[in-house]
């Protein structure tokens, strides 16, 4: 699915005034939402500092990114205990911790998750996607400041697995 198609879904929703959209196809998924939550959060990050994105260098290839969910390593040189593992960010974008400014967060280092639990909110191209945890856990590190802009693969989260 290209933007020009996302696009145009969010076209669809506003002419029939829909307020949440989500579609699986093909091992992909997109989850659109709208509403007021989203219009606190725009106003929200008209506030927050701007950052200008960089190229990576010519012949750069990033790391393999493990799947939260996924096998954990040893954690030798990542500082990671022996139990924990980190939740990366899926995508680009800009990382918030609760949807709305004036909301608690959605974690905090002790806080229990399950694989449905959203752990944040990354902002991509306008539109708001919850992360889900993926794992079960405890959270024992949250490692990416609200309101900043976080890459693809990106730690945003230390969890102890159980």
């Amino acid at each position: 699915m290209d933007i020009d198609e996302i696009k145009k879904i969010l076209e669809l929703m506003d002419e029939h005034g829909l307020s949440y959209f989500q579609l699986d196809q093909d091992g992909a998924k997109l989850e659109l939402k709208k509403g007021p939550d989203m219009e606190s959060i725009r106003s929200f990050m008209s506030a927050a500092p701007s950052y200008t994105m960089m190229q990576a260098p010519q012949g750069y290839a990033p790391a393999p990114v493990a799947s939260p969910a996924g096998p954990a390593d040893s954690g030798a040189g990542t500082g990671l205990a022996s139990d924990e593992v980190e939740i990366k960010s899926p995508m680009v974008g800009t990382f918030y911790r609760s949807s709305k400014p004036e909301n608690p967060s959605f974690v905090e280092v002790g806080s229990v998750i399950g694989p449905d639990s959203t752990v944040c909110i990354i902002e991509a191209m306008k539109v708001f996607n919850e992360i889900a945890a993926e794992i079960s856990g405890t959270i024992t590190a949250l490692l990416v400041e609200n309101g900043t802009p976080v890459q693809f693969g990106e730690p945003l989260f230390r969890v102890r697995k159980g």
